[in-house]
């Protein structure tokens, strides 16, 4: 045992560890695998598109299907974080659906088919936000506010 850590602090990590994962952060952890699966899904479908198909500019399709598919780690780590309720995976969790929220703005600005695409999403990344902002989640994650550490 490190000088650090207490046995009052094992005791209570375990504890955690022992009760129930709350529905609200398999919620969250769900609903950042969906971001992160539709990410990888459009990725892919932007770069069998570029390579397959007749982009305008071929070499911009490939970047961009790549940079989505890079793009979708983010939440599929974070929702693995997340199951395994681990407290560093709120902060990319929370970072994915502040990211989200623009692009839902400007996907509902649109005058397309991306509306009803952009009405989700912000539905999507509102609901996930107030799910990782709970204090039922917070306190499964074993995240202390300020001024409660010791």
């Amino acid at each position: 045992m490190s000088s650090e850590q207490s046995p009052v602090q094992d005791t209570a990590d375990a504890a955690a560890a022992e009760e129930p994962r709350p529905r609200r952060l398999t919620y969250a952890a769900v609903l950042a695998a969906l971001e992160g699966a539709a990410l990888v899904a459009g990725g892919l479908w932007v770069l069998v598109l570029g390579v397959a198909g007749d982009p305008d500019g071929r070499q911009q399709a490939v970047t961009l299907g790549i940079t989505l598919v890079v793009l979708a780690l983010l939440p599929l780590l974070a929702a693995r974080g997340l199951l395994l309720r681990r407290g560093w995976s709120r902060g990319p969790a929370v970072i994915t659906q502040v990211m989200a929220l623009p692009i839902a703005y400007n996907l509902l600005k649109a005058d397309s088919m991306a509306i009803p695409a952009g009405a989700v999403l912000a539905v999507v990344a509102v609901a996930a936000l107030v799910l990782l902002v709970n204090g039922e989640t917070t306190r499964a994650l074993g995240i202390k506010g300020p001024g409660r550490g010791e």
